[in-house]
């Protein structure tokens, strides 16, 4: 009998307890930001009821959700915005502003659909499409430096 056929019908279960684990001992949390660039440059921003300043649109991932259907959902929720081509996974950050286990990750959206102004909500109270040489004065600092990083050629931080 080899270590593979013993092993075999184990693994599940041994892999569900290990993922438990780590879960508890080193969970994180991560989060979807999308960078959605119009045919003339310009950015989108949103405005949040919560918190202040303008930044880019997206949200917390949920569980059993992939990164790329969290940032789908987030950019329709809060921009009535459809993807076309698959976004363009740029970076992950560390936001240990938030936490010391919360994560970002930012894609690049460059083919997309908006059918209209987002719907008036709780959540989002502003909304629009900037150039990134004329963002408003109140967006946040970790947006503009994505803004820098992915249009502006600067270096790309790990921090968010």
């Amino acid at each position: 009998m080899n270590f593979d056929s013993v092993r075999q019908p184990f693994e599940p279960l041994v892999r569900n307890l290990l993922h438990r684990y780590w879960r508890f001992s080193r969970g994180l949390t991560i989060g979807v930001r999308g960078l959605v660039v119009d045919g003339a440059g310009r950015v989108f921003l949103v405005k949040h009821s919560y918190i202040a300043g303008w930044h880019l649109p997206g949200g917390g991932v949920e569980t059993g959700e992939t990164l790329s259907t969290a940032l789908a959902r987030e950019l329709l929720e809060e921009g009535n915005i459809e993807l076309g081509e698959a976004p363009q996974f740029f970076a992950v950050y560390f936001n240990k502003r938030i936490s010391r286990r919360d994560h970002v990750a930012l894609y690049v959206v460059r083919s997309f659909h908006q059918r209209g102004a987002p719907q008036p909500n709780r959540e989002i109270v502003a909304h629009g499409f900037f150039a990134p040489d004329a963002l408003p004065p109140d967006t946040a600092r970790a947006t503009r430096e994505r803004i820098a990083e992915v249009l502006g050629g600067r270096s790309v931080t790990e921090l968010w």
